[in-house]
């Protein structure tokens, strides 16, 4: 059945591709030439009738249209934005549709050489509702200053979710016997501004809010006696070396990436702890129109770190296809690597393969608690180098649809 959802979603994405494409190129190869003698010649009643004409397209028509053009740059626009939707299907969230606003664009324009113009900033309002009473509502994205002096990242978004839940642990998430139902609302905010203090090297400040109240636990004995509510406020640095060529569809490049919080009682947080986060990302050109990308990313806590910001698998970036939450522990490591072929104008494919597993400490590391992923994805491009992505992922006994933006890396 998900393979049905990923393949009647891909089959509309494209067909509406290539018959714009077609629509376009058929209506200017049978269009009459008119000349300048022949406007002259025309009567005042052939004007309104082309008029009327163009007022009657129909609404599939100018959706058409609409997405044909969405990728082609916009000169005489400084935020060039557009809407996109459709639905999806993840073995967490169930059935849903999802709608992506999304917009790029330039903050200083004075630079008209590609050499020295500013890099593009981006941002994306989103929304998803599903048919397992998942909300989410968010907003996120990079405002890159002039001449890439400096960049800001946030992202803020709220979810209401009824949710599973495994425990804490390897040994208790493996355990089909622990699934139990419950609910939760969470809230999460972020803001990252960060300097360059040499090429390609930037850092700065972070600061993140985590607000989560889980409620209706079937098994709550499971939660090890935690508190359901817990409110977080966490700050620390970000370091970036970053030489890709692009932030939302990378082709060449390394993407290395350092984030250090700390969640003292300082700040009023009931539980004390740290966080650190590495990911290390690189793209290389392959053969003609192929991109092989490959990421190793990590995150580790240390203290009395609460349920619900413990680390995860799963999800639309890392290990596509698992149920997000249900391998829960203090730590987890995770890698991908990825093929993404371009196959013909707006649409291209991906195949990858990786790996992951959760932990409490590095001397708790288990190489047979390993957990495999693999999937395989259909892109379109959206926006000049901005894809909607469909990915159908693969773990051990689960299966994931995801619909989103950008890629998972």
């Amino acid at each position: 059945m998900h393979l049905k959802i990923l393949l009647t979603t891909v089959c509309t994405l494209i067909f509406s591709t290539i018959y714009a494409s077609e629509h376009y190129t058929c209506s200017e190869c049978v269009s009459p030439v008119v000349t300048s003698a022949d406007t002259l010649s025309l009567s005042p009643d052939t004007v309104p009738l082309n008029a009327a004409a163009a007022k009657r397209k129909g609404i599939i028509a100018r959706v058409i249209e609409y997405f044909e053009d969405s990728n082609k740059p916009k000169k005489d626009k400084k935020f060039d934005f557009s809407v996109i939707g459709g639905p999806h299907y993840s073995s967490d969230t169930k059935f849903g549709i999802g709608l992506v606003a999304a917009g790029i664009y330039r903050s200083d324009t004075t630079h008209t050489d590609s050499v020295y113009m500013t890099p593009e900033s981006n941002v994306a309002i989103y929304a998803d509702a599903t048919t397992s009473m998942f909300f989410k509502l968010g907003i996120r994205g990079t405002h890159i200053f002039k001449d890439d002096l400096a960049r800001m990242r946030y992202d803020v978004n709220f979810a209401s979710i009824a949710s599973k839940f495994w425990g804490i642990g390897y040994e208790n998430n493996i355990n089909n016997d622990n699934e139990s139902r419950y609910k939760y609302l969470c809230s999460d905010t972020r803001f990252d501004y960060i300097v360059r203090v040499a090429e390609n090297l930037y850092i700065g400040p972070t600061v993140a809010f985590n607000y989560v109240n889980g409620h209706d636990f079937r098994k709550p004995w499971l939660l090890e006696g935690e508190n359901r509510r817990t409110f977080n406020l966490g700050v620390g640095f970000t370091a970036e070396y970053d030489t890709r060529d692009c932030l939302t569809a990378a082709t060449r490049g390394w993407y290395i990436r350092l984030d250090q919080r700390f969640n003292p009682r300082l700040l009023f947080n009931k539980y004390s702890f740290s966080l650190t986060e590495v990911n290390v990302s690189g793209f290389w050109p392959a053969w003609r129109g192929a991109i092989i990308a490959a990421q190793v990313h990590g995150r580790i806590t240390y203290g009395n770190t609460p349920w619900g910001l413990l680390s995860t698998l799963g999800g639309s970036n890392n290990m596509r296809g698992y149920f997000e939450g249900r391998y829960r522990d203090k730590s987890e490591i995770d890698a991908c690597l990825e093929l993404r072929q371009h196959v013909w104008r707006r649409n291209g494919i991906v195949l990858w393969v990786g790996a992951g597993t959760v932990f409490p400490r590095f001397s708790a590391f288990r190489w047979n608690h390993v957990l495999p992923n693999y999937g395989i994805g259909y892109r379109w491009e959206f926006k000049k180098r901005m894809n909607v992505r469909l990915d159908l992922g693969f773990g051990r006994h689960q299966t994931g649809f995801i619909f989103s933006i950008n890629e998972a890396f």
